[in-house]
């Protein structure tokens, strides 16, 4: 049955995608997507023994697991949860350094507006804070701070972050020499906030909550590790899996669901193999649980398509 094909590779135009069914719940964008990551993910004990400790010591937390053992959920579900607003997100490149967290400062678009004038009360308008710059900012209750795949960044980026995470403020030059007529001037923040720093520094009253994911694909040294609390995020079990497939998909899918469970769970423990994601099982029982799905040897293939392998060994 080829009912729940949308695209069907034929010579003429049609109007199939009118069949699209709704998004994925993980797969969702805008406003929703942060409140139903958050209200889903499903949180085990030794995880929130951590996440309490870290906000309890005012340190980082260091997450550390496979892909798809949810370390970016993580932060969503304690902002969801605490009510401590949007996450704030760094996501690492090799290119990342501490100034682009912190800040960024577009000089050559003032240079260009002053055009032979004195621009400085507007040199606010040429500053944007980065999403840990935005996190250290006052306010009443911690933000919640995601640095994504830290162990991607170049070598020098954790101890760079060493003083930051250890006197939670810092200072931008081009505000802290003007003038003492212009000691306040008002910045975006990085979530479209305006913030107002004075003297050129910004000092948290409120150490952020510091999430820091990682794949585990390199070594931290020792000074930024004592600043920071660890967590290793292991594979769910069954019992797991199954809460996640019902806060996702619903009590609906379950009797499908039991056993693409057993079958992901018997590929992805198998010894010497490669990794596996939770959210490969998530596509897979979505896909064959919809009105429209595929059946015979068309599931069979798609199944396998699904469950590939994200690394070999």
């Amino acid at each position: 049955m080829d009912d729940w094909l949308i695209f069907r590779g034929t010579d003429s135009p049609h109007d199939g995608i009118k069949n699209l069914p709704q998004a994925p719940k993980w797969r969702e964008f805008g406003d929703a997507k942060e409140k139903q990551r958050g209200q889903t993910f499903q949180v085990r004990r030794n995880e929130i023994e951590l996440v309490n400790a870290a906000l309890y010591l005012r340190r980082p937390l260091m997450v550390t697991g496979k892909p798809g053992t949810g370390k970016t959920s993580l932060a969503y579900k304690v902002a969801y949860e605490l009510q401590l607003g949007s996450v704030l997100q760094w996501p690492i490149t090799t290119r990342s350094t501490l100034q682009e967290g912190l800040y960024r400062y577009d000089a050559i678009a003032r240079l260009q507006d002053a055009q032979g004038k004195d621009n400085t009360r507007d040199i606010g308008k040429y500053i944007q804070l980065g999403s840990l710059g935005t996190a250290l900012l006052p306010s009443p209750h911690p933000r919640v701070l995601l640095i994504d795949e830290i162990d991607k960044s170049d070598i020098d980026l954790p101890n760079d972050l060493l003083n930051i995470f250890e006197e939670g403020e810092f200072e931008i030059p081009e505000l802290a020499r003007l003038p003492e007529e212009y000691e306040t001037v008002k910045v975006r923040g990085y979530d479209g906030s305006v913030a107002t720093i004075t003297k050129g520094r910004v000092r948290c009253n409120q150490f952020p909550f510091v999430l820091l994911t990682s794949n585990g694909e390199r070594e931290f040294p020792p000074a930024f590790l004592r600043r920071c609390l660890r967590l290793t995020m292991e594979n769910p079990d069954e019992a797991a899996l199954k809460k996640i497939i019902q806060a996702h998909l619903g009590d609906g899918v379950m009797s499908e669901a039991e056993t693409l469970i057993a079958q992901f769970i018997q590929l992805r423990d198998k010894p010497d193999a490669g990794d596996l994601a939770t959210d490969q099982l998530l596509n897979a029982i979505y896909l064959v649980t919809r009105e429209r799905s595929p059946v015979g040897n068309d599931k069979e293939r798609l199944l396998k398509a699904l469950m590939e392998y994200l690394t070999t060994t």
